[in-house]
């Protein structure tokens, strides 16, 4: 059962399973109710999000070299103890649970929805195509 990596708030995957929102933020302007069912995400999980300073530093990258800091930042804070552990949580229960994971952003290529996916990808997560 691979990990999906999803932009919240997007149609659910068949057998998809539990969403984790890995962003800093609930939607604003959704009742806590609606989360769910509005397909934003089941659980929130702020601890795989950016902090508020790198999320910034993503949000205004507008160059290679901007996005290459907001990356060295965003995997410095990943490589902290209790986001590594949950990176290797969710990529162990990638083989035996049905799961996605993911952010607001539009694009994922300029999201950090697209490193956590090589972060878990590092850890011998089974990640959905």
């Amino acid at each position: 059962m691979p990990i999906h990596i999803v932009r919240l708030g997007s149609e659910r995957h068949p057998g998809e399973g539990v969403r984790i929102g890995t962003v800093r933020r609930p939607p604003r302007g959704v009742p806590k109710t609606e989360f769910a069912s509005g397909n934003w995400y089941d659980i929130w999980y702020p601890n795989l999000a950016p902090s508020a300073e790198t999320m910034k530093l993503g949000q205004a990258a507008q160059t290679p070299a901007d996005w290459t800091a907001f990356t060295r930042k965003y995997k410095a804070e990943m490589n902290q103890p209790d986001a590594s552990r949950s990176i290797d949580l969710l990529a162990a229960l990638s083989h035996t649970a049905a799961l996605a994971v993911g952010c607001y952003c539009e694009e994922e290529s300029r999201c950090h929805r697209s490193l956590l996916r090589g972060l878990l990808a590092e850890r011998g997560a089974d990640i959905a195509g």
